[in-house]
Formats: C-alpha cells, structure tokens, sequence
C-alpha cells in the first residue's frame, strides 16, 4: 500500500512540474487517506515579480533563464555529496536536467528549455525558491 501511495504522489509531482500553468487545486486520495490542497489564484503571480531582481539585470542581452517550475528548495546535485548537474561554463541542451526542487519530500527535475552555456547559477544550493524564479542564465 505505501508503495502505491509512493508512486501516486510521484505521478502527481510529475502532472505539477508539467502544468503550463499553477495548479490552483489538488486533491489526492488512497483508501482512507485524502489530502486535498488548494492555493489562491493570485499567489503565483505574486511570487514571480518578487525573484526578478535576483537575476543579473544590466546583462540580459542574449541570456535565457531556467526559472523554478514550483516552490521548493532547490539543489544543484542528486544528493548531498555528489557531483552537481551543471556548473557555470557547462554546456547544457534543452530537456537537460540541471537541477532538483523538492517540494513535500518529492524531487521535481528541473530541466534548461534553452541550449547554451551555463553563465550564471543564480540560486544558492539548499535554498527556498518561488515558483517563476530565475535559477540558472544560460547564454545561447
């Protein structure tokens, strides 16, 4: 039974990190457990312009931003100790997986949509981050 709950949440996880937009509702049931979440249609939104000032505004020309498809914390390797994902001069290709954010205990890959190199990591390792927020710049 835990182990169908595992893969029910990691399903859920996955539908979340691939939804073009904020999800406003969730609602998940296994038996006799429900977990039902619901956020206000304004948080994400609010949070993204908050995250605009962390990335290197006098050098935008050219650049493209691996931005947080969720809120969570993020992390720059598969587990502590191990070697990160990327690091800046790294070359990246889009669908490349360059980070984590865990949210609720579930890993969300956090892929480049851009290929390029990696100029800048912009969000520090082990940090919460908001949904929008630019992590990594990436020069095309």
């Amino acid at each position: 039974m835990t182990d169908e709950l595992d893969e029910a949440c990691t399903s859920v996880a996955r539908l979340l990190a691939a939804s073009p937009a904020p999800v406003r509702r969730l609602r998940l049931q296994h038996g006799d457990l429900m977990v039902e979440m619901e956020w206000a249609e304004t948080a994400a939104p609010e949070a993204a312009p908050a995250a605009v000032p962390r990335a290197p505004e006098s050098s935008d020309a050219g650049l493209a931003y691996v931005s947080a498809p969720m809120v969570g914390v993020f992390y720059r390797a598969p587990k502590p100790g191990e070697e990160p994902f990327v690091r800046e001069g790294d070359t990246v290709r889009p669908g490349q997986q360059v980070a984590i954010i865990e949210a609720m205990k579930i890993m969300i890959p956090v892929e480049a949509e851009a290929a390029g190199e990696v100029v800048k990591i912009l969000a520090e390792d082990g940090s919460p981050v908001e949904y929008g927020e630019h992590l990594i710049a990436v020069a095309g």
